[in-house]
């Protein structure tokens, strides 16, 4: 379908409240997802009458997990207070992410990319939205909870972190960047060494590329290094 932001943010709130037993969401911090994030936070809260519709002593409400971007992140949504007391796990993926709901594994809505921004579609086919849920759970799978993300993303802001990742992201040598920072060599290395196992990256390059998906640096097109890294 195509609609205005307001209509998909709609829709998505009419199917987030119409389930039972579980929302898997996957959203990116491009465009006007507000609406979805409150919908999430409010029926993700046991009310009073889901927890007696379920039983007594029954934890009502479905489960959701909601995935993010670190760009999400970044710019404060999803945040954990909105959360709070909620029945949501919330997880981050440097991976590419398209904005996604299933709910109860039998209706979907997949959100358009930020570059068709009013497009979606609503999937009412149950075996395609159990298809759906289940490329949602690889994503999941490999993603780190938010607490994680947060406790790692607060090591790598610091001053001289950053420093050290943009002359990685720059491609310098260990030597030049070690003069640069006023170091010896071995402290600088010691220092890439640690941030290169907070990112999980296996070399330098990867290191560099890592930050800018994390919005630890910013994205700079004119950089030769991240030409290279689109174009490849």
């Amino acid at each position: 379908m195509r609609a205005e932001d307001a209509d998909v943010d709609e829709t998505a709130a009419r199917l987030i409240g119409l389930a039972r037993h579980s929302v898997s969401a996957s959203l990116f911090a491009d465009g006007n997802v507000s609406a979805v994030f409150e919908a999430l936070a409010a029926h993700a809260t046991p009310s009073r009458e889901r927890t007696e519709r379920s039983g007594a002593g029954a934890r009502g409400g479905p489960t959701v997990r909601l995935l993010c971007t670190p760009q999400a992140v970044s710019n404060g949504m999803p945040s954990a207070a909105d959360f709070r007391g909620t029945r949501c796990e919330i997880r981050v993926t440097e991976g590419e992410l398209r904005g996604m709901l299933v709910v109860d594994s039998r209706v979907a809505l997949i959100l358009a990319c930020p570059e068709r921004a009013g497009h979606a579609a609503v999937v009412k086919d149950t075996a395609s939205a159990r298809a759906l849920d289940l490329l949602f759970a690889g994503s999941w799978a490999n993603a780190r909870s938010l607490a994680e993300h947060q406790r790692m993303s607060a090591r790598l802001r610091t001053e001289s972190a950053r420093r050290i990742l943009e002359r990685l992201r720059e491609g310098r040598t260990d030597d030049v960047a070690a003069r640069e920072l006023q170091v010896s060599l071995r402290t600088y290395r010691r220092h890439v060494a640690e941030i290169m196992r907070e990112l999980g990256a296996n070399s330098r390059f990867q290191a560099g590329v890592r930050a800018v998906e994390m919005g630890l640096l910013p994205q700079r097109t004119d950089a030769p290094l991240l030409q290279r890294i689109t174009t490849s």
